[in-house]
């Protein structure tokens, strides 16, 4: 009998002990630990640490200028996205709830962010994304209303420029995306976004198992 060396087994799952070292692998700084701080104390949800390093990555991958944010909360994927950005780079971040960017505001104000370096536009993003320039942009983040996830990569598409990224927050969806099982509305729409993506020839496509799932595909 043909034993087989664990070591050579390519199939081997994570564990939750490898996922959580990958989270906290890179240390966040105190203006991101402190961000978070401030959504909790909202009772809002954010992007995990491993996440939010990942957002940085990419946004320096791509030597990321201008960026759509579809969902500002108190700023944490916001000082992600600065941190990865030249001295230059702008953010455009939209979320319609006012209290939120208000957070955020303060935020990337104690950060010593220039405020000509974020336009936060309180407004439903259905209504405001159309409005922005086609080809205008290196990154879209999505991290808004589950339900508009279909729309809102619609609207990356025509957004973003050729070797632009988009990114997607809650891509697995508290585990239910992966779950054939699960039909829940939002569960739903996000699978039917993720496929979008995956079978738009413009885009190549990566899922990460990161925070609640992140999926980033650049833009021929």
């Amino acid at each position: 009998m043909t034993q087989t060396n664990p070591a050579q087994n390519s199939s081997a799952v994570l564990d939750a002990r490898s996922l959580g070292f990958a989270e906290d692998f890179v240390t966040p700084g105190d203006t991101l630990r402190d961000a978070r701080e401030q959504a909790v104390s909202l009772g809002l949800e954010t992007i995990s640490n491993g996440a939010a390093t990942a957002l940085r990555f990419l946004t320096r991958l791509v030597g990321a200028r201008a960026v759509v944010e579809v969902g500002t909360g108190t700023g944490v994927s916001g000082l992600a996205i600065f941190e990865g950005m030249g001295s230059e780079g702008i953010i455009t971040s939209i979320d319609p709830e006012p209290e939120r960017q208000a957070a955020a505001r303060r935020e990337f104000q104690a950060a010593r962010i220039a405020s000509n370096r974020f336009r936060l536009i309180a407004g439903i993003p259905l209504e405001v994304l159309p409005k922005l320039r086609d080809g205008a942009y290196d990154m879209v983040f999505v991290n808004g209303d589950k339900l508009e996830y279909g729309e809102y990569v619609g609207q990356a598409l025509r957004l973003l420029r050729h070797g632009g990224v988009v990114v997607i927050n809650n891509a697995l969806w508290k585990n239910l995306v992966a779950d054939p099982s699960n039909d829940d509305d939002e569960t739903l729409i996000i699978r039917e976004a993720l496929s979008a993506v995956a079978e738009t020839e413009e885009f190549t496509p990566l899922l990460l198992p990161l925070g609640d799932g992140l999926l980033a595909a650049i833009k021929a």
